[in-house]
């Protein structure tokens, strides 16, 4: 950070800080994994990692708190909460505002705390707002997008057969002997615009695996994909290639490479990460398509690590949306984003929602303004597993 922004921390100077984030949790998973130090759940005698995401955060928040810190740097806390959890942080962090100097990095509005009073907004390493946070909040921002031209066509349609694409009947999950999964009765058809809810630790991820992945607890069960039987000859890439899918955490498959923008939306094609071999002509413009409808065409030839935040997850979604696949799972695409960038991804998937005949089965913690799902369905944790609630 640059310019007059430093004046606002001059009296933390020599102070003792200790910042709350999920880099920091993760460098303690890491070191319980490769030294088996188990510093989060010392008293807990249990790995961090068997934990929801909102008891990882409340382990971790107490483990700083025991060196004392003057002050509590909060890095976009309520990333991957549920709503029970964004509250039970809240009430915790409003706590230890009555003694400690609490700084908040926030990217979305609602997760403003409401003690927090002055506010510092940086852009290109530069202040460009220094006051108080009511002000800051006053301030309007465009959040309203529309993407001009409607999306491509695939360059051949894949066939599917039956309308029911996927169908779960009676599914029940245990791990440990712990229902995770009761009864669950689910039927997703082509064309159809799900979103799939529920608190940390509902099912949710299992529900995706059972789908989209080789979860062993698959087999056996009721579960019709494509109008076959899961495990009754298909494989794992069978499958794949049948369903579109991003979240946030393929970001990670990335970082070391510099494939092209247009030549990560091509690798759909050939579901690759990135481009090795050379493309058709008709390849060649279907991706240039995809971009000019993102409003994305002057970055086709732009390093795809070197995009923005959201640029870099708009292309990944058109990546897996180039062959317009039966289904597209869309698992948490919005986390970690501000407001700005949520507002423009929630506009492409309503577009891709309305103009294909891709079912779209979209995870999400939070529920984002503006997205429009035909149908959703609710995890409802129950001591017997979470059961499905429709809506």
């Amino acid at each position: 950070m640059a310019g007059e922004g430093y004046q606002t921390f001059a009296p933390l100077k020599d102070k003792r800080g200790v910042l709350f984030s999920n880099t920091t949790l993760e460098k303690f998973m890491e070191e319980e994994l490769a030294h088996d130090a188990y510093d989060l759940t010392a008293t807990m005698g249990r790995s961090i990692r068997t934990l929801s995401s909102g008891e990882q955060k409340k382990a971790l928040l107490e483990h700083l708190l025991t060196s004392k810190p003057d002050f509590i740097v909060l890095d976009n806390p309520f990333d991957a909460l549920d709503v029970a959890s964004v509250a039970s942080l809240k009430k915790r962090l409003a706590q230890l505002a009555q003694k400690h100097t609490i700084i908040q990095l926030f990217k979305r509005r609602e997760d403003l705390l409401p003690f927090i009073h002055h506010g510092l907004k940086v852009e290109d390493d530069q202040v460009i707002f220094d006051g108080s946070i009511k002000a800051y909040l006053n301030q309007s921002e465009k959040q309203h997008f529309t993407f001009e031209g409607e999306i491509p066509a695939p360059l051949e349609e894949i066939k599917t057969g039956n309308d029911a694409l996927i169908v779960l009947k009676n599914v029940r999950v245990s791990y440990d002997e712990r229902p995770i999964l009761n009864n669950i009765n689910w039927s997703i058809k082509k064309g159809e615009f799900w979103q799939l809810i529920g608190p940390n630790g509902s099912g949710k991820t299992t529900l995706l695996t059972m789908i989209y992945g080789d979860n062993p607890k698959a087999f056996g069960q009721e579960i019709y994909l494509f109008g076959h039987k899961k495990g009754s000859g298909e494989s794992v890439w069978d499958i794949k290639k049948k369903v579109g899918y991003f979240t946030p955490a393929m970001m990670d498959l990335f970082k070391a490479r510099r494939h092209k923008a247009k030549g990560m939306i091509i690798g759909g094609l050939h579901d690759s990460i990135g481009l090795y071999q050379i493309p058709s002509d008709a390849q060649e413009h279907l991706a240039e398509k995809w971009l000019k409808v993102m409003d994305l065409e002057h970055l086709a030839n732009k390093a795809f690590v070197d995009l923005s935040q959201v640029e870099q997850r708009m292309v990944l979604i058109a990546r897996a949306m180039i062959k317009h696949p039966p289904v597209l799972i869309l698992d948490e695409p919005s986390n970690g984003l501000d407001d700005y960038s949520a507002s423009m991804l929630v506009t492409l998937i309503n577009k891709i929602a309305k103009e294909s005949r891709s079912a779209i089965l979209y995870v999400s913690h939070r529920t984002e303004a503006g997205l429009q799902p035909d149908k959703v369905l609710q995890l409802l944790p129950k001591n017997e597993g979470s059961e499905a609630v429709f809506r």
